[in-house]
């Protein structure tokens, strides 16, 4: 998996430099992310996979999506075809998706909590995490009663444990040390 996520690096950012350069990036996402979809189809897997020619790619990959793509979009199907990587669609959509948040200062944030937050609670909290975070916050608020009291919050590689279970864990380790 991390070998397909390298090889979709330089293709993801090419392709976002030049939404930026165009100004067109959320139609470069909805076009990489439908060709991603067409690219995980069952049937184009397996037709891309068998071995057929990158002409014979080019064309079908590019009948198929027609008119979701513009010319430019287009092009980089081709190009992609050319070096035989249209099966690496998905996660070129996804490093584009996180290239975009990036560049909009946007991101999304995991919160646990055991009950159902208020809308006045995930006002406060998004404000709270937009200040720490220096960036426009997208809260996805989830409910597990396993967290017994308080919020895990997750932000990329950070996590906020404020659960009981989280103090808990965290004082028996003092205790022990």
């Amino acid at each position: 998996m991390s070998e397909l996520t390298t090889v979709a690096r330089p293709y993801a950012k090419a392709a976002f430099e030049y939404a930026v350069e165009a100004n067109a990036v959320d139609n470069w996402l909805e076009m990489l992310v439908f060709a991603a979809e067409v690219s995980q189809n069952e049937t184009m897997e397996a037709y891309l996979a068998g071995g057929a020619s990158v002409e014979q790619s080019q064309e079908l990959f590019l009948k198929v999506c027609d008119e979701q793509l513009s010319s430019n979009g287009q092009n980089f199907i081709k190009v992609l075809a050319e070096n035989e990587r249209l099966l690496v669609l998905p996660q070129i959509a996804t490093q584009f998706s996180e290239l975009k948040a990036e560049y909009e200062k946007v991101i999304s944030v995991d919160v646990t909590s055991a009950v159902e937050l208020t809308a006045e609670q995930q006002t406060t909290l998004s404000a709270a995490l937009e200040k720490r975070l220096a960036r426009k916050v997208k809260l996805n608020c989830m409910v597990d009663a396993n967290v017994v009291s308080g919020l895990v919050i997750k932000a990329g590689d950070m996590v906020i444990d404020g659960s009981v279970r989280g103090k808990l864990s965290r004082l028996a380790t003092t205790i022990q040390s």
